[in-house]
């Protein structure tokens, strides 16, 4: 009988742990977002997120309050002898959590860790060639997201990023856009909109686009977006959001409807941080 009651007391100790956790993690969240950003932060921030001084109030104040949740919740590496500094881990945090500004973001719940390397990385790539042959190849990578926990980033490319924001290259940007796009367990260019109502306009809109940007790169056209959008639609979604935050008057005024709809999926205005 005793032995029941004590199981029957875990069961809803659990039951409670399970149900409080959510409630837990917004008051934890809800705390760090209040907390005051230290003054050396604020000289890392305008010194590599070139758009920082451009933002409202209201918009660096998010800001702020997501880099402090970012910041407690994921863990950062470093790799290949880099020493992590203040200056790494706050600028990966700032660039990230530009994505989720006006609460849009659930602070990226796949990811657990980052890990940094001082430069270009090799990695070994294996492709299956037919049959049971494998092909293995080293390349050299800068980035990537694992949909299961990590993204990996190159600090030199992040520096170089950094005093380079209208080229529409950002290795932040593109890979915390695979991130999002892989919420919902597939990497295919569609992350998770608001409303189901969204998603008829966004597969409208991004398979038109990918399609004209895959015929421009095959007839070796000069285009506004980065040739590498035209890889897939994953790579055209990560692509297509480092065009809208660093080159928003062009892509405007080249591919209006493409715009729109990144407008309304990160609820930002970026032609106004021009």
């Amino acid at each position: 009988m005793v032995k029941t009651i004590l199981f029957l007391l875990a069961i809803l100790l659990i039951i409670a742990l399970i149900w409080l956790s959510p409630v837990l993690t917004a008051a934890r969240r809800s705390r760090l977002k209040n907390q005051p950003v230290p003054s050396h932060w604020v000289s890392i921030l305008e010194q590599n997120l070139p758009i920082y001084k451009r933002l409202t109030k209201s918009l660096e104040r998010q800001l702020h309050g997501h880099i402090n949740v970012f910041l407690a919740e994921k863990q950062f590496i470093g790799c290949g002898g880099l020493r992590l500094t203040d200056e790494i881990k706050l600028t990966i945090a700032a660039v990230a959590c530009l994505l989720l500004l006006n609460e849009r973001g659930e602070y990226y719940p796949k990811l657990s860790s980052i890990l940094v390397y001082p430069s270009a990385y090799r990695v070994k790539e294996t492709k299956p060639v037919g049959g049971y042959v494998v092909q293995e190849r080293e390349v050299v990578r800068i980035g990537e997201s694992w949909a299961r926990d990590q993204v990996v980033l190159s600090w030199k490319d992040i520096k170089r990023d950094a005093t380079n924001w209208s080229d529409g290259r950002n290795v932040i940007l593109h890979e915390f856009a695979h991130q999002l796009d892989q919420e919902d367990g597939r990497a295919d260019g569609v992350p998770i909109l608001s409303r189901n109502s969204d998603y008829l306009s966004w597969a409208r809109v991004f398979k038109k686009e990918y399609q004209k940007l895959l015929r421009d790169v095959q007839r070796g056209q000069k285009t506004v977006m980065n040739w590498y959008g035209a890889t897939d639609p994953a790579e055209f979604f990560a692509v297509a959001t480092e065009t809208f935050f660093e080159k928003p008057l062009l892509l405007k005024r080249k591919h209006p409807e493409l715009y729109r709809e990144l407008k309304r999926y990160y609820k930002l205005e970026p032609l106004e941080w021009i």
